[in-house]
Parts: structure tokens; C-alpha cells; sequence
């Protein structure tokens, strides 16, 4: 491992040289090749913009409803009400007239400041975040220096989609002795009107009361409004104001307009200086669970930028889960898939149990959903969606054959919520959480298979994790984790004292995996050695333990190597990683690892391009270093060797030496 590290260190020193490991720039911005960054807060998703003082999307989680794409629900965009305009000396500043333009997300105090000069006129920072601590409200910053004597005009504004009907624009000011609240609000409906949607904002200044400006209203139209003031500055002057913005639906609140106005209003009195400082404080306890790889601080960044979107896009204490894409757009439509459980759970679950938890919340209060599922096909009890969204009900598109076939998202929702009691030992979430999903999961699986004598359990008619072969019979992963599913679910019943239905492993001990007449596992029964999508076979070895002999792992990596699609997800390559490391070959899983993280450069590019991958590939080196069987942990002064399987308790820093 030690000759490893320092391979490692050398061949990315040049590219992580010179910048923070906690720090992301741009600084050549080219918005025809500009993808942004998310700020984010497991509820409002924030996107940047390649224009100065604006973001492309705001994403509501937990919101949904039927627009746009495939004729199922979508995330839903919220209004936009963190968009700024900026007059100097009268004139409109855009991306012609700045220069000196930069972005930097700053990751560990999540947080985006953007820099520009206009002209020899001024000089221009503001910094945005998604506040941790206020699950529905964002603050910016704005400074602006002057460089010669100048009149500025700073406009706070909110804009509606075009998807949101019956829009309503509204601004008030609450008059108190103490202090004046400007509050700019927009209300509207969801395009099926199912849900409203609020949006509201308010000025912080620095002065006393009384001595702020004068704010103006202007309402534009029915999907565009904006507050603003005018001040002059002298040369060399600082002017520094900021902006509170709240937004929430009623899948939230029952009265969203009043909540939203009210969240404002309770940002605006709290300041700026005590939000940022429980916004930090937030994201410190956070940054307790972090991966460092010791020496070299370029794969620091991007295992850190993994960490970034995963604890930005999950919250602890909730109910929601994520989406491939997680608050970052419309991606997926925002749909929960198995990338969840399998892909970004697992370094949730060492890191930031609680978080963890949410998500299995998630499934848990849409195991009603899963059984109505279940039922509708035929089977006994949970079936869980290849896409669910609001209601846990199936949310694939029609064209997408992975709705009705692809069954082995019920293995992984089973296989995520031993695994955290495994971490965590908590008997009472077992009991209430855990074994009620886990018995639903069993009884699907034992309805499932077709009963065709000893050792012909057979599940016929899926789509396995490959789904580049539909409609296949005896899937290899699909195969595993029903086998894995069902004796996971009768370790929870002893372990909760409860006898469980002998039948469970009797089904489990007679699902086949199919091989090769050479002993290879063959990846269905009619699979001829095709190119595949990603990992299929491989995962019986890791994440799962059905294959776990070391001529077999090899075996099955030689063969499904040469036939791995090179443009196929970076999920494959992560598990490649994963196993060649667990059989010692440190060369082959660095290959695999620089695989995975290439994918990411474009991260340390001069600007942000868009790609066609999504942040889901971004999480895949977090998989690969938390993920491994064995790590070294160290929490404080206190270091020594862990079997993942045997923790019982989330370490907080993972150092890789």
C-alpha cells in the first residue's frame, strides 16, 4: 500500500498542485461550455449560472409534479428568487462589460463567491449559500468597492419558470419601531395545480434603522418582479448589503405563501453575521466525516467535491432521498433509482448515518406504495419502483422497459437497511424501520421465483443491472441479491427474537447463478459475451458476498473486463477498483480509481462544461475509498485496521496512507 500511495502521488502532482483541497475555481468562464455547481442543502438546490449575479435553477425537494419530460412527475423548478441585476452609473451589467471574472466554491463552508471588475468602475463579490442550518432559506452577500465615484443600483429579483401557473407577485413592508422588512413574494401553482408554490426574499443592510435605503418595487409582469435601491459610492468605498431568500410548497406546508414570508422574515432578524456563523458550524459538524488521502491534496478535492454533493443533496431528519442527479436539476427527473442504496448510500452510512437514515425513511414511508406494487404484478409484498418520486408509486416512463422488469431495486432497498443496522446496531430501528421493510422484501422475493425443483428457483422475465440485456431469465445480479435479501431478512427476525419463515432461506439456497461450463459466471442464461453496460457479475463479489473465492473473483474479472462498454457509468470501473484491490493488485485498482476520478477533472478545469454524466458519477471515488474492505480509520489519535462488516459504530475521518 505504501508503494502505491507514493505512485499515486506522483502521477496527479502536477494536476492537484497550487490549488486548496477544500476549493473548486473557475476561472476562465465560457457559457457555451458551462455545466455549474449545486449549493444545496438537502432541500433547496441552488444551480449556478455562467452570468454574473445569476443561477440557473432553484429545485425544491420533495416536490413533484407533471411536466415537461416522459409523462411522469418532475422535480420541481421553484421560482427563481435568487437572481440579481446591477446598474452602475445607470448602465446594466452583464457578461460584455466585467472582466477579472471568476467562481470558487468554497467546499468546506459550501458556499459560492463570484468576483468581477466593471470596468475601472468597481470591483464586485458575492458569495451565496444554500444555509444548512435553515433548511429553506439561501443568503447572499454582496460587496461592491468602488474605484472611482459611482452610482450603483442593486436589484433583488424573482423570476417564475414558465412552468408555474396563476403567478402572483406581491411585495409589503412590515413597519416596526426597531426596524423596516421589505418582503418581495411570489405565489403559484404547480402545472397540474396540485401543489403552490411560494417564494419570498427581503434586504439585510448594514446601516441603522433608518438610515437604509429607500427601497423601490417595480412588478414587470406576471412572471417577473424586483425590489430595488440606488446609493453612491465614493471612490475606494466598500458597500456591503445582503439578501434572504425562502422558498417551500405545500408539500411542505399548508399555507406556503405565509411559511415562506415568515422564514424570511425570521432570516432577515437573525442577521447576517449569526446565520453565516450557524451555517459554519453547521457544515464543521458535517465535515467531521471526511476522506483525506495523506500527500496528495488533488484526489483530496475530488473525493471532497463526492462528499460536497452527497451531504449537500441528503439532510438528516427527513424523509427525502436522491435522485442521480440530486438537487442539480431536472436530471432523471429527479427520480430515487437503486444508484440511491447502492451507489451513494454506502459512504452515508460510514460517514453520516443520520443522513443515512433519511433515505431509508424515504422507502420506509413508501412500503404501502411497494405493496399495492407488489400486488398489481402478481406478487406478495413489497415491490419497490425502478423510479419513484412523491408517492413511491412506479414513475418510469412507458417507453422505459426498467419499470415492470427491472425488480432488483427490492434487493437493494433490503440490502441498505440491514447494512445500517450492521453499522449501527440500532435494535429499535430494526424493529419499528427495519424488519417491517425487510419482511415485505422476503415475501416479494419467495413470490418472485418460479419453483422449477432443487436449485431451479428461477427468476425469469428482468432486466438486470446491465440494461443493455432486457427481458433476460436468471439474471447474475438480480439472482444475488434476492439470495442476499432473503437471508438478511432472516438474520433481522432472530436478531429481534422473532422465528422467521423457514421457506426464506430454503428459497435463497436454491436461486441459481449460472456459469459458464469453465466455471466463469455466466451473466444470464442467454448471455453470448456481449458488450455490457457496467458491473453485473462483478457485484456478487463486491458489494455482495456470493462470490467470495479468489480464483472465481479472478476468473469473472478476466472475462468481464474486455467486454465493459469504455464509455459505459463509472459505477463499473469503481467496483473494479474495489476488488482489485481486495486481491492486492494496487496498480490495477489505481488504474480503475484514476478511471473513475478522470471523469471528474473537468471539475478542475477553467470553467465548468457540461458533460453527460451527472454528479452520481461524481460520488463513484467516495464508493471506491470508504467502500473497500478494509481502510484505515483514524478518529482523533486513534488508528487501527476495520472490517466494514464488523463496524458498529460511524467513524468520522478516513485517512488513506
Amino acid at each position: 500500500m505504501r508503494t502505491f500511495c507514493l505512485c499515486f502521488i506522483w502521477f496527479l502532482y502536477t494536476y492537484a498542485y497550487g490549488q486548496s483541497p477544500w476549493e473548486v475555481v473557475a476561472d476562465k468562464i465560457d457559457p457555451d461550455h458551462y455545466y455549474g455547481v449545486t449549493l444545496a442543502n438537502g432541500v433547496v438546490g441552488i444551480i449556478s449560472s455562467a452570468e454574473p449575479l445569476k443561477v440557473k435553477d432553484v429545485v425544491l425537494n420533495g416536490s413533484y409534479d407533471y411536466y415537461q419530460r416522459g409523462r411522469v412527475s418532475n422535480i420541481l423548478k421553484t421560482f427563481n428568487h435568487v437572481n440579481m441585476n446591477l446598474d452602475v452609473d445607470g448602465m446594466r451589467i452583464g457578461p460584455k462589460d466585467i472582466r477579472n471574472y471568476q467562481q470558487k466554491l468554497d467546499m468546506q463552508h459550501a458556499s459560492l463567491t463570484t468576483t468581477f471588475d466593471v470596468g475601472a468602475k468597481a470591483k464586485v463579490t458575492s458569495s451565496m449559500m444554500s444555509l444548512r442550518h435553515l433548511p429553506y432559506t439561501a443568503l447572499t452577500i454582496i460587496e461592491i468597492k468602488a474605484l472611482k465615484d459611482i452610482t450603483i443600483t442593486p436589484m433583488s429579483v424573482i423570476e417564475a419558470p414558465v412552468h408555474l401557473m396563476d403567478v402572483r407577485n406581491y411585495y409589503a413592508e412590515i413597519d416596526r419601531p426597531h426596524v423596516t422588512i421589505p418582503l418581495l413574494t411570489s405565489v403559484g401553482l404547480s402545472p397540474s395545480g396540485r401543489l403552490k408554490v411560494a417564494a419570498s426574499n427581503s434586504f439585510i443592510f448594514e446601516e441603522g434603522h433608518g438610515k437604509e435605503p429607500d427601497i423601490i418595487h417595480e412588478d414587470w409582469d406576471y412572471n417577473m418582479h424586483l425590489a430595488k435601491f440606488y446609493k453612491k459610492l465614493k471612490a475606494g468605498e466598500t458597500y456591503t448589503f445582503s439578501v434572504v431568500s425562502s422558498t417551500v410548497s405545500s408539500a411542505q406546508y399548508e399555507d406556503p405563501h405565509n411559511e415562506a414570508e415568515r422564514l424570511t422574515i425570521f432570516a432577515m432578524l437573525e442577521g447576517r453575521d449569526r446565520l453565516l456563523r450557524r451555517h459554519n458550524e453547521a457544515w464543521a459538524e458535517i465535515w467531521k466525516g471526511d476522506v483525506e488521502v495523506t500527500g496528495n491534496p488533488g484526489i483530496t478535492r475530488d473525493i471532497r467535491f463526492a462528499l460536497y454533493h452527497l451531504y449537500s443533496f441528503a439532510r438528516s431528519e427527513t424523509s427525502n432521498s436522491l435522485s442521480p442527479m440530486g438537487l442539480s436539476g431536472l436530471g432523471y427527473n429527479g427520480h430515487v433509482f437503486w444508484d440511491t442504496e447502492l451507489w451513494m448510500y454506502p459512504p452515508l452510512l460510514m460517514l453520516q448515518p443520520e443522513m443515512a437514515k433519511s433515505l431509508l425513511e424515504y422507502r420506509y414511508e413508501r412500503l404501502g406504495a411497494a405493496k399495492e406494487n407488489a400486488f398489481s404484478h402478481g406478487y406478495k409484498g413489497a415491490m419497490f419502483p425502478w423510479e419513484s418520486s412523491a408517492n413511491g408509486s412506479e414513475d418510469t416512463p412507458v417507453w422505459a422497459l426498467t419499470g415492470p422488469f427491472q425488480h432488483h431495486i427490492t434487493g437493494c432497498v433490503g440490502w441498505a437497511f440491514w447494512k445500517y443496522y450492521e453499522v449501527t446496531g440500532d435494535k429499535e430501528w430494526l424493529r419499528t424501520r427495519g424488519w417491517p421493510v425487510l419482511k415485505e422484501v422476503a415475501s416479494f422475493w419467495a413470490s418472485r421465483v418460479e419453483r422449477n425443483g432443487p436449485g431451479r428457483y428461477d427468476i425469469n422475465n428482468v432486466i438486470g443491472a446491465n440494461e443493455w440485456q432486457e427481458n433476460i431469465d436468471n439474471n447474475a445480479f438480480t439472482n444475488g441479491m434476492a439470495k442476499t435479501a432473503l437471508r438478511y431478512a432472516t438474520k433481522a427476525a432472530v436478531e429481534l427474537g422473532i422465528t422467521p419463515d423457514p421457506d426464506w432461506n430454503h428459497v435463497a439456497d436454491n436461486i441459481p447463478i449460472l456459469t459458464f461450463p469453465d466455471g466463469t459466471t455466466r451473466e444470464n442464461a442467454t448471455y453470448d459475451g456481449v458488450t455490457i453496460k457496467q458491473a453485473d457479475v462483478n457485484l456478487l463479489a463486491y458489494p455482495l458476498d456470493i462470490i467470495t473465492d479468489e480464483k472465481t473473483i479472478r476468473r469473472d474479472l478476466d472475462y468481464y473486463l474486455p467486454r465493459y462498454a469504455k464509455d459505459g457509468p463509472a459505477m463499473g470501473f469503481a467496483i473494479l477498483g474495489v476488488l482489485y484491490n481486495r486481491l492486492g493488485e494496487n496498480e490495477k485498482q489505481l488504474r480503475f480509481l484514476l478511471t473513475v476520478t478522470n471523469r471528474m477533472k473537468y471539475l478542475h478545469l477553467e470553467s465548468y462544461p457540461r458533460v453527460p454524466e451527472g454528479p452520481i458519477h461524481i460520488l463513484l471515488p467516495v464508493q471506491v475509498v470508504c467502500c473497500r474492505r478494509y481502510f484505515q480509520v483514524s478518529e482523533g489519535s486513534k488508528s487501527e485496521r476495520m472490517a466494514l462488516p464488523n463496524v458498529k459504530q460511524p467513524y468520522q475521518r478516513v485517512g488513506v496512507r
